[in-house]
């Protein structure tokens, strides 16, 4: 008898230890797993946090996959959106003005002539084109922005060279030069084109109006024209 008490006290302490050693607060709620971890910082010993793993389908990596479907969906639907730009091939019947400085004319008429035989070659007629010559690029933009509020024109380019010298003089015309080109537009509505030459020396410039690096003078014209057809044929209001 004392063997069998013996054993049902042993089985007794098995028993206990198998419930002690048991892993607490993990049971299963609506067949999903429920952790249950202690709070111990300034909480009661009874208050815990539960945690709920989610299906993988709800996880992070669910919702990222998900997102990356829809970021799919949202670029293939860019096809559909309109688009709109000017176009080369649709020059004729647009008037441009050129304003040029004459300062430097060893350079800005070599980019004048660039222009004018761009303006040819995309079939704008030379009656269609104003050329008004000013002192400098520093009067450049007054006139531009004149030239525009007239409403006689679809585009305004402006050729000009400013070259550095010794003094502090070119950052000012060249600075002016630019914010004045810049305010033409903006004020007039009208796209006024920046064709001012900016260099440190004269053999940049001839370089760039003729030169091995091209004609500056005629990649602006062609800008003209491409501005000219987008507001004449599609920003047109």
């Amino acid at each position: 008898m004392a063997a069998a008490a013996s054993s049902s006290c042993s089985s007794s302490i098995a028993n206990n230890r198998s419930v002690h050693h048991r892993p607490r607060g993990i049971f299963k709620h609506n067949h999903q797993p429920i952790i249950s971890v202690p709070l111990r910082h300034q909480q009661s010993s009874s208050t815990s946090l539960s945690v709920q793993l989610q299906p993988p389908e709800e996880s992070g990596f669910g919702i990222l996959w998900k997102r990356k479907e829809d970021e799919k969906g949202r670029l293939g639907s860019l096809a559909a959106v309109r688009q709109l730009t000017g176009s080369l091939t649709t020059a004729e019947g647009l008037r441009f003005g050129i304003v040029v400085a004459r300062f430097n004319e060893i350079v800005t008429k070599p980019l004048l002539e660039g222009a004018l035989d761009t303006f040819k070659k995309y079939l704008v007629k030379e009656e269609d084109i104003d050329v008004v010559w000013v002192p400098g690029s520093f009067e450049i933009g007054l006139v531009a922005e004149k030239l525009g509020k007239s409403r006689k024109y679809q585009a305004i380019l402006c050729i000009g060279a400013v070259i550095r010298g010794d003094t502090s003089h070119y950052d000012a015309v060249a600075n002016s030069a630019a914010s004045g080109v810049l305010s033409a537009g903006l004020n007039s509505g009208v796209p006024c084109i920046f064709g001012v030459l900016t260099c440190d020396d004269m053999e940049q410039a001839l370089n760039r109006a003729g030169g091995k690096s091209g004609n500056k003078g005629a990649e602006a014209a062609l800008t003209a024209i491409e501005m000219a057809s987008l507001f004449e044929h599609h920003l047109k209001f």
